[in-house]
């Protein structure tokens, strides 16, 4: 498990991150949200030990995680892409940084092979495109088998196929009982992906919730099919709802699915559709984050 205490971090007058507590937990994808300068980034460093706090705490599996002698076989990252010396092979830079944490050459080979760059392994890892780089990543972070995995913004580059590849792989991860962290810009690939969100602003904990929880908050009414449209709407609105006219049926607002049909059964009005219409997860965000957002383009 992931946890993160009262973190705070400064940069000369910016907070970057502003007394921040969340814990993530294993088996579960959790999708870490944010608009930009919400923090996030910031806080992955910290919690990789890559910039101090300047207050509050972070732990991987109960330990800080510059406590762990052989990091890579209890956390594996992916932060930065570019990050790796454009004039080595794949395959030279996946064995340099096994060689650090004591892993094997076969484990190399194995995660090679995972996220299909076998065949230019011992290509220049400067003539790759930023969708290789993503998998060459992805590589490192899978090279000590860990129990946590943690990727910033993985599918940027990526194509279709890859982006499609990366959502089944951590899926799969967290099915194995490993814990996941992603953070993500890409809302519609979250709503796939996340089974729970942690959503910050401006370095502040916004949202700790469920995909689900999230949508359903945000939920858009109802919508009902009836033989008896005029009978519903009149039992509907009595009841306290707001009822429109829709083709083919009716749009409820302010009645959940279950009082609906308590009342049309009251009545003895048969129902053919009650449908929830759920918020997207970006609408969801949108209007969470509506205050946190620091760089507004203006409307022409």
């Amino acid at each position: 498990m992931i946890e993160v205490h009262e973190l705070t971090k400064r940069y000369g007058r910016t907070v970057a991150v502003d007394g921040l507590s969340f814990q993530v937990r294993p088996g579960l994808v959790t999708g870490f949200l944010g608009p930009n300068g919400a923090g996030k980034s910031t806080t992955m460093r910290m919690i990789l030990a890559l910039d101090a706090p300047d207050s509050g705490s972070t732990l991987v599996d109960g330990r800080p995680y510059a406590s762990i002698k052989r990091p890579m076989h209890v956390v594996g990252a992916l932060l930065d892409a570019s990050s790796v010396h454009p004039g080595r092979s794949a395959l030279n830079h996946l064995r340099a940084l096994a060689r650090t944490n004591g892993i094997g050459t076969s484990a190399v080979v194995a995660a090679i092979e995972r996220v299909g760059l076998a065949g230019v392994a011992r290509k220049k890892v400067g003539g790759f495109s930023l969708g290789m780089k993503q998998r060459l990543g992805i590589a490192a972070a899978l090279l000590g088998d860990p129990s946590v995995l943690m990727f910033d913004e993985p599918v940027n580059g990526l194509d279709p196929e890859g982006v499609r590849w990366i959502r089944e792989l951590m899926r799969g991860l967290a099915a194995e009982g490993r814990t996941v962290l992603v953070s993500s810009h890409l809302m519609s690939e979250m709503q796939l992906t996340a089974d729970r969100l942690v959503i910050i602003g401006r370095g502040k904990l916004i949202e700790d919730a469920t995909v689900g929880e999230l949508t359903d908050r945000f939920q858009r009414g109802v919508f009902v099919r009836s033989p008896r449209l005029d009978d519903l709407s009149a039992v509907l609105t009595a009841a306290g709802a707001e009822v429109a006219a829709e083709k083919g049926g009716l749009s409820v607002h302010g009645l959940a699915v279950p009082a609906i049909g308590d009342l049309a059964a009251g009545k003895g009005i048969a129902l053919h559709e009650v449908t929830p219409r759920g918020a997207s997860l970006e609408e969801a965000y949108m209007q969470l984050t509506a205050e946190s957002v620091e760089y507004r383009a203006v409307s022409s």
